[in-house]
């Protein structure tokens, strides 16, 4: 629980590499992820590229940060040979948030940067990256050292809570 409830969205980074054994465990804990009929559409692309890096920073008006993350991790999916392909992006959504979830835990930070469902965010992403044949660009998700600290802020809203009995 406390990741939940610490997790906050980090674009700011300090000039420091991550380690490769933490990002394999965030990369494990993002195929962790339950999918529709045990599909795993998901592949995952670790840029440490400044170049890449600099060129993703431009795929939106919200991604320039990722131009000075240590890394960015670029989630990708595939809907051939999948069985439920209409469920293969929120599939890709659960396995970031659990990605997300691992990198708090492990005093990281990050951000998710939409790309997908848009198509121009998409081809842009596949472009830059060997994004491979049959896959589609997901997400982008810049990581390293948070620069700073900051609060959650409590989102708990119980006007939204209906109870159906």
């Amino acid at each position: 629980m406390k990741e939940i409830f610490h997790r906050v969205s980090v674009r700011k980074f300090e000039d420091r590499a991550v380690e490769s054994d933490k990002v394999e465990q965030v990369l494990r804990a993002a195929m962790a992820a339950p999918s529709a009929g045990n599909q795993q559409p998901w592949d995952f692309y670790v840029v440490t590229s400044r170049e890449k890096l600099h060129a993703l920073a431009q795929v939106s008006p919200y991604a320039g940060c990722a131009a000075d993350a240590p890394l960015a991790i670029v989630a990708a999916y595939r809907q051939e040979g999948c069985r439920f392909p209409q469920y293969a992006q929120i599939d890709l959504a659960i396995a970031m948030q659990n990605l997300w979830l691992a990198v708090d835990s492990l005093g990281l930070g990050g951000v998710w940067l939409g790309v997908a469902p848009d198509e121009d965010r998409m081809e842009k992403v596949e472009k830059i990256l060997p994004v491979a044949a049959g896959q589609r660009a997901f997400a982008i998700f810049p990581m390293g050292y948070p620069v700073e600290q900051k609060t959650q802020q409590d989102r708990f809203n119980a006007e939204r809570i209906h109870y159906v009995k």
